[in-house]
């Protein structure tokens, strides 16, 4: 296949904290792109450039760049590492062929570098790992490891080890080389010096070596008969194993350093290039030729004062500038009026761009997320990008009538932007209903309304974002018969509705026999019992897990209509659900509080108060970590509850677990 091979498409994911912007930013200037290190705690980070990340110190959006290493170009996706933001390291993952995941030294695997490395095995992407802040107080190289191994389940193979512990940190055992490389000093300008492994850590790094060996050289047959000879295999042969291992995702090798000291940054980047695939290699993904038919995945939209601008990454063939292309999910034909090389912020034009690039557009104007971009004569579809569901609203209203047309452009300009924002009327109260994944993700969006549009609005507060099931099946026969002098409306169906597991969705299955009902009134059937489940019988909440089955129905031959079966299956629904037991279902978050230990009683009881199951705690570097599942509708306001509780000592991190039923009392409160 004729694609380049001196690419890597790379993103580096992470838990809020861990460092991964801090790394990134390190990266820019040990290849050059930046002269300066910007500081995220200065709001001076180059790859944090939107005024709402800097003022808050954490990233947003995914920030895209390009650098070059050893003669390598690198595409590198900075991604949020906050739940709420999780959609961009979907999207982000869906394009890329490799992923950095960096983890705290000192907090090991966190809840989101869970849900994360979850996304990454959804889309087959290797990875390595890089142990960060190894100069923190409580850092400890081996106990992440470890937590690597127990809750990812992966096989971590360490291909450093720290010399030094917290602040003395001072710099990595290269076990590949069996050298020593080591900082002086902080100075990102002070080049790394090499020298033997200290006498004292020899031991220990001959047998982390051994393990090593162990653990890569079975990748490769001319290696593991060397080695099973007793020979030495090469540092190139153990480059070579370690690369074909990451690419097929058999271990995840573990790297060591602290990017705020500049320590590691180049043996990171080192390992990227050595170790991550380039486009067209990774284990089991097709790639097509550079001179094959384009098709390009769109995996992000970014609307500002020049416009659309749109993030591709070509799987095939070329798109050059003035280039007209086909949407192939809309039908429409796009034109490319620019090309751009990203740069965070900055932008350098480009004539063409080749497969296996990742890179911005100019010019296609209804072009959205997930969507696929192909010749017009080779129409193709990739998969496109899963977006995950709301879980908490927001009522919004303009506070002028100016303000009104401002809104209701702005808002489309957002939801083109980010796919995981929900927009709705509510027919009751007239009011504009924002949906998110949380209440940061709210309040930022209320903030751009206000700073990037100058649109004000009176917020409502947040609701929370239920969901109706049924506990029982049920079964009902239902007649839609209408006479009114003109043409007449006839419809009998019986439907049998079924619950099913969590996450389930609606299913709708037929079982007209003998032509009870002609088969094209069937899709009727369906898009009826669709349409009612939008808005549930008890308190129009969307229903959700389970099955509607049609089991038997009659027609009239001159009466009968697929909209009028559409209209029976939507009334037969609703009556089936109030039948079958109907039960309101809300939505629970894992909630993970870290706390030193003299507050853990405090903390726990407020959980409890909160509804919370408890599942565990454990010791985590001299703090405790309480794991909890919580209803979301409790925990507005927590962190303010909980700095009071640990005068400002505690911190807690929470993600969506699932939908659980909710009990009587907050039913009953939720539908009146």
């Amino acid at each position: 296949m004729n694609y380049p091979k001196n690419i890597r498409n790379i993103g580096i994911i992470a838990h809020v904290d861990a460092g991964k912007t801090t790394t990134s930013e390190r990266i820019l200037f040990y290849t050059g792109e930046s002269h300066r290190m910007g500081e995220v705690h200065d709001g001076a980070a180059h790859m944090d450039f939107d005024p709402e990340e800097r003022r808050r110190g954490i990233t947003i959006n995914s920030a895209a760049t390009t650098v070059h290493w050893r003669d390598v170009q690198i595409n590198l996706i900075d991604t949020p590492g906050h739940i709420d933001f999780n959609i961009e390291v979907g999207r982000a993952l869906r394009v890329l062929d490799g992923a950095v995941v960096v983890l705290d030294g000192v907090a090991g695997v966190e809840p989101q570098t869970e849900t994360n490395w979850r996304l990454a095995d959804r889309h087959e992407v290797p990875r390595i790992a890089f142990v960060n802040k190894l100069d923190r107080t409580g850092a400890d190289f081996e106990r992440v490891v470890a937590s690597m191994r127990e809750r990812l389940g992966v096989q971590a193979v360490p291909v450093h080890l720290p010399i030094g512990a917290e602040a003395g940190f001072v710099g990595i055992v290269d076990l590949l080389r069996m050298r020593a490389l080591t900082w002086v000093r902080d100075d990102a300008s002070e080049p790394m010096q090499e020298g033997a492994v200290p006498v004292e850590m020899l031991a220990a790094a001959q047998a982390a070596r051994a393990r090593l060996l162990e653990a890569v050289v079975e990748q490769d047959d001319a290696a593991l008969e060397a080695w099973l000879r007793g020979e030495e295999p090469s540092v190139e042969q153990l480059l070579q194993c370690i690369r074909l291992g990451v690419q097929r995702r058999a271990f995840v090798p573990v790297l060591a350093g602290s990017a705020f000291r500049n320590r590691g940054v180049e043996t990171l980047l080192d390992a990227v290039v050595d170790w991550l695939p380039a486009p067209g290699e990774r284990e089991g993904i097709a790639s097509a030729s550079v001179d094959a038919p384009l098709a390009a995945l769109a995996f992000k939209v970014v609307a500002d004062e020049h416009g659309s601008m749109v993030f591709v990454r070509l799987y095939a063939g070329r798109l050059r500038r003035g280039d007209t292309v086909l949407n192939t999910a809309t039908g429409r034909m796009e034109r490319a009026a620019r090309l751009y090389e990203m740069h965070a912020d900055k932008r350098i034009e480009r004539d063409e761009l080749v497969a296996g690039e990742i890179a911005e557009v100019v010019g296609f104007k209804d072009t959205l997320t997930g969507q696929t971009l192909s010749d017009p004569a080779h129409p193709v579809q990739l998969e496109s990008i899963v977006v995950p569901e709301p879980v908490i609203h927001l009522a919004l209203e303009p506070r002028t009538k100016a303000d009104q047309q401002g809104l209701s452009r702005a808002l489309h300009n957002m939801l083109r932007e980010d796919p995981s924002l929900r927009l709705r009327q509510d027919e009751e109260s007239g009011q504009t209903i924002l949906s998110g994944m949380g209440e940061l993700q709210l309040e930022v969006a209320v903030n751009k309304l206000r700073e990037r549009y100058g649109v004000e609005v009176v917020v409502g507060r947040p609701q929370v974002a239920y969901r109706e099931t049924i506990a029982v099946a049920a079964e009902l026969s239902h007649v839609h018969k209408k006479q009114s002098g003109g043409p007449g409306q006839f419809a009998q169906l019986t439907l049998r509705v079924e619950p099913l597991e969590r996450g389930a969705g609606v299913q709708f299955e037929s079982r007209i026999v003998g032509g009870a009902i002609p088969r094209e009134f069937i899709p009727a059937v369906e898009a009826g019992v669709r349409r009612a489940a939008d808005a549930g019988p008890m308190a129009g909440y969307p229903a959700v897990d389970f099955r509607a089955v049609l089991l038997d129905g009659g027609f009239h031959e001159r009466d009968s209509s697929a909209m009028v079966f559409e209209l029976a299956a939507g009334h037969a629904l609703r009556d089936a659900f109030l039948k079958a037991k109907p039960q309101l279902l809300e939505p629970v978050m894992a909630v993970e509080v870290i706390t030193p230990a003299e507050y853990l009683g405090d903390v726990i009881g407020d959980l409890h108060r909160r509804r919370g199951q408890v599942r565990g705690h454990a010791l985590r570097a001299g703090a405790t970590v309480v794991d909890a599942l919580v209803p979301l509708k409790e925990m507005f306001g927590y962190i303010g509850t909980l700095r009071a509780l640990s005068s400002g000592r505690a911190q807690y991190s929470m993600q969506f677990d699932g939908y659980q039923v909710a009990p009587q009392a907050v039913a009953e409160m939720a539908a009146a």
